[in-house]
């Protein structure tokens, strides 16, 4: 009897000891949180979400605020990222052709790479040139618009929100440059590619800075040139569904390229089921390396879109986004609002929580080393001058807009514990690089104690 109730007792022991060590572990990260992120002079004004979270145990070590919601900029590139991983395959659909003995008619996929001046092997290309036929491209699977959802209309001319499209041609950006020579009116400005499109000198007597201001709604270019020798700029242009490929293409693949109507487009796909040609482009993983290493909206938004016309034939972010949210994220702690693939968009909120869940899938699915691939370190990419005495310990995903900065991602401790981490800041009014340096302190602490 004294023995029974003996192992009562121990049998007790074990869960009252592990409820204090987890409420003792639970009162140190908050108070390293008070004391480097909530407490921080930056972030006086702000709204904070923190989530941390250790899957070996499959337990939180911490949660602030981590089923709020949260504007998270580009934290929103992350369920894109896992779509993409999911269903991209191992190298992207560069378009799906139909050949006859006089044409080819292409249907595109949304492949950003297409003449791309990050992929000098273009194997759609290769493949169109090899061609003595006429080419025809259809464009009735996009069922999109060119700007996304909720992004601000005033950043129209800045290469970060360069337009999307069913196929894109250069990153859907003209690239401008001024090449100033030592003898007076030797200044030379050209594109790449050459362009047609109407161009204007905007003339002035005290110039500063090459500039090219492309007016809102059409592609027409004004050039301001600048004092500089050498200056070039990027600016997106009008893509008009697959007009701007009509446009682009000839010149680059020696022959006519002209639309396929959709009723045709339509006909010839379904007559000919079963026997539509892929040609492939890149490897997958060479898009989504630079599309979380430097926060590449264009690749981001392209790659949701690609993912949309894998899974349901159509690019259509509001039908791709509803599908994952009903499958694949169905799991998400909280049901998030989501619009676009990059984080433009301010209508986007998710919470940290969510944020560990689609991390927690990517480690699950698809493995520690490939994501150690894809989302930049300490000292690379957006991490870049943070965390570099965690480099190779740290792979996360930042967040930028006004007002917002996030970070996502996971983080090995000196202990060897895997985490998976959150942090969401809304509505600061500090610089984001103050925010970033309190943020970072929080994180060091969890690798340096843990």
């Amino acid at each position: 009897m004294i023995i029974t109730i003996a192992r009562r007792k121990y049998g007790l022991l074990l869960p009252v000891l592990f409820l204090l060590a987890s409420c003792s572990l639970e009162k140190k990260i908050g108070r390293s949180a008070n004391e480097n992120v909530l407490g921080d002079p930056a972030l006086k004004t702000a709204h904070v979400g923190i989530s941390v979270f250790e899957p070996a145990s499959n337990k939180y070590w911490f949660n602030y605020q981590g089923d709020h919601y949260f504007v998270p900029a580009s934290n929103t590139k992350l369920p894109t990222c896992y779509a993409a991983m999911k269903y991209l395959g191992d190298s992207l659909v560069a378009a799906r052709v139909i050949e006859s003995d006089a044409e080819v008619f292409l249907y595109p996929a949304a492949d950003p790479s297409l003449l791309h001046p990050d992929y000098p092997d273009q194997p759609l290309i290769r493949f169109l040139q090899s061609q003595k036929k006429k080419i025809f491209i259809a464009g009735n699977d996009w069922k999109e618009d060119g700007l996304g959802s909720g992004w601000s209309w005033n950043d129209y001319n800045d290469d970060y929100m360069a337009e999307r499209s069913p196929m894109p041609v250069y990153g859907n950006v003209i690239h401008w440059v001024q090449e100033r020579g030592d003898v007076p009116d030797s200044t030379v400005v050209y594109s790449v590619p050459d362009v047609a499109w109407d161009v204007d000198f905007n003339v002035t007597e005290h110039p500063r800075s090459f500039s090219v201001l492309r007016s809102l709604g059409t592609n027409h270019f004004v050039i301001t040139q600048g004092k500089e020798k050498f200056k070039t700029t990027d600016v997106p242009f009008i893509t008009a569904g697959i007009n701007s490929a009509l446009e682009l293409l000839p010149d680059t693949v020696g022959g006519a390229v002209t639309a396929l109507s959709d009723k045709k487009a339509a006909e010839m796909r379904n007559a000919n089921k079963g026997h539509l040609r892929v040609i492939h482009s890149q490897p997958t993983d060479s898009l989504l390396s630079p599309m979380m290493h430097r926060s590449d909206n264009f690749f981001a938004e392209q790659s949701l879109l690609m993912v949309s016309h894998e899974r349901l034939g159509v690019m259509n972010d509001d039908k791709i986004i509803d599908t994952l949210l009903k499958t694949d994220l169905s799991d998400l702690p909280q049901k998030p609002r989501w619009v676009d693939g990059s984080g433009l968009s301010r209508y986007n909120l998710f919470t940290p929580q969510d944020f560990v869940t689609i991390l927690g899938k990517m480690k699950n699915e698809f493995g520690m080393d490939r994501i150690k691939k894809i989302l930049p370190t300490g000292g690379t990419g957006t991490l870049s001058s943070l965390y570099k005495n965690e480099s190779g310990f740290i792979f996360a995903k930042t967040g930028t807009l006004s007002g917002v900065v996030a970070l996502s991602g996971f983080l090995y401790t000196k202990k060897n514990k895997l985490l998976i981490f959150s942090v969401l800041v809304n509505n600061h009014q500090a610089s984001a690089t103050a925010v970033r340096k309190a943020v970072e302190k929080f994180i060091t602490g969890l690798r340096e104690s843990y």
